[in-house]
């Protein structure tokens, strides 16, 4: 069982930065790939980048360039770092796991809100 907790969001300017966190608790043997989904008001869920078990990066393509994926195994962590924001990033991001077992894991989201 894993248990994920994000934190980070919040109200930033259009240009601006940010640095989401995802904190993972219970067991992290057999993770193959952790990743960032988003949901803006009125759209679908959407994947934002993802690293796999081997580190392999995968990033759509309204982020690419702007959004970097990263993980510290030590502390158990995902990060997405958000620079050069655009008020179409507004959506709740949401921290996802899924196990060997193919099992996938959500937190509960965290907001990021891109305004003047």
């Amino acid at each position: 069982q894993v248990q994920l907790v994000e934190s980070g969001g919040g109200l930033v300017q259009p240009g601006g930065s940010l640095r989401l966190s995802c904190a993972s608790s219970g067991s992290s043997t057999g993770i193959m790939r952790m990743g960032w989904y988003r949901q803006g008001p009125g759209k679908q869920r959407e994947l934002v980048a993802l690293i796999t078990r081997s580190g392999s990066t995968n990033y759509a393509d309204p982020v690419k360039g702007r959004f970097t994926i990263s993980r510290d195994n030590a502390k158990k962590t995902l990060y997405l770092q958000m620079n050069s924001l655009k008020p179409e990033d507004t959506a709740l991001y949401s921290c996802y796991v899924q196990s060997v077992y193919a099992t996938e894991y959500w937190g509960q989201g965290t907001q990021v809100t891109v305004s003047s």
